[in-house]
């Protein structure tokens, strides 16, 4: 990658990670988690990008509940640039502010805009892939989008059809986005062969970034830019928390790409770059059981994965259980998912996993804030 490309990593770091609970919590969620490993999946995020830009040079936006797990956790990123939403808008104001903030400094510099909360294996080739991105976006007002290959008609993501190759015959032309499809869709979209899922890393220059903001978000940009000038004055915390309310709430998908692919595949500057790499959105309890049982970390003959002190199983199989305190005996059950922290136990069918963020909306209305 050639040295004049300064690239700095926007780590997106907001989320509540729900459908993680009882593990995750306001303050411990998803994203500061030890999921499948040792180190939590932010440093796991910050450590890959490593080769390409340093944790000096790069921005985490978080919340105010997380913001101090974070910054105990990443202790290369200067806690200048850890920001803290006041309340969440959803990632098209993130990751505007963010081109605001470096705009101001350094417009040609590229961003690259990263979820907090993924696993990605083979990173020698998610390193490559984010070269070529890089090169891509800051050749011009480019817009690249990293698309992962589809495995199956998974109804959780978003995807991108894609048209003829760019001059380099690496990146695709980007026709459409499509959000979360039913199944029916997802099929077709599968079997058409031209589909990718939409991995949410993203890459731009902050001048193309900010531009996009300006053009198709024009009530919440100058408040964004507002915020940005405030930046490292006395003024910064109360003029961030009276104006970032006021923003719209919408993914930066549905503000910028899907209108930005509206113009047509060879005028919208929208690319897509097939990942060669091994990717992962661990989005439920249900996600991170496949994903550990696909990689062979855990899980015995039976197909139970089992994170405790031991555990032993009689006519039991395909559970995911974490208990780390506790030796756990599982007697003619399956398909569970069973969770154990000091204050709550989960106990739920794999397949309805993706529901237990209902319960923490439960307890929220139930008053019962000390568990979420």
């Amino acid at each position: 990658m050639s040295k004049s490309i300064d690239f700095l990593p926007v780590i997106l770091a907001g989320g509540s990670g729900t459908r993680f609970w009882p593990r995750s919590r306001r303050a411990r969620a998803k994203q500061v988690l030890a999921l499948d490993g040792e180190r939590s999946m932010i440093q796991q995020t910050v450590e890959r990008l490593k080769p390409l830009s340093g944790p000096n040079h790069t921005w985490v936006i978080t919340n105010e509940f997380l913001a101090q797990e974070i910054a105990d956790q990443l202790k290369g990123v200067p806690s200048s640039q850890i920001i803290q939403e006041p309340v969440a808008r959803n990632t098209a104001p993130a990751c505007g502010l963010a081109a605001f903030l470096v705009e101001r400094e350094n417009p040609d510099a590229v961003l690259g805009v990263f979820p907090s909360d993924h696993v990605i294996a083979d990173e020698p080739r998610f390193l490559k892939a984010l070269q070529k991105g890089i090169q891509l976006a800051a050749a011009g007002d480019n817009m690249v989008v990293l698309g992962i290959e589809p495995t199956r008609p998974e109804t959780g993501y978003g995807y991108i059809e894609t048209g003829d190759f760019a001059k380099d015959d690496s990146a695709l032309h980007v026709r459409r986005f499509t959000e979360k499809p039913n199944l029916n869709r997802a099929q077709e979209f599968v079997a058409a062969g031209n589909y990718y899922w939409n991995s949410g890393m993203f890459i731009w220059s902050a001048r193309t970034l900010a531009n996009a903001v300006r053009e198709h978000l024009p009530e919440t940009a100058p408040l964004l830019e507002k915020i940005a000038a405030a930046y490292g004055t006395p003024q910064f915390d109360q003029v961030f928390r009276e104006l970032y309310p006021k923003c719209e709430n919408i993914s930066v998908d549905y503000a910028i790409l899907e209108p930005r692919s509206a113009k047509g595949e060879h005028l919208s500057n929208l690319y897509c770059l097939p990942a060669e790499f091994s990717w992962n959105d661990l989005g439920s309890w249900a996600s991170l059981y496949e994903y550990q049982m696909e990689t062979r970390l855990r899980g015995d003959g039976d197909g139970n994965v089992a994170e405790t002190e031991g555990h032993t199983a009689l006519e039991a199989a395909n559970n995911y259980v974490y208990s780390p305190k506790k030796f756990v005996a599982l007697v003619g059950v399956e398909d569970l998912v069973i969770v154990d922290t000091e204050d709550a136990l989960l106990i739920a069918r794999r397949d309805h996993s993706q529901d237990v963020g209902k319960i923490v909306k439960e307890l929220g209305l139930s008053g019962r804030t000390d568990l979420i």
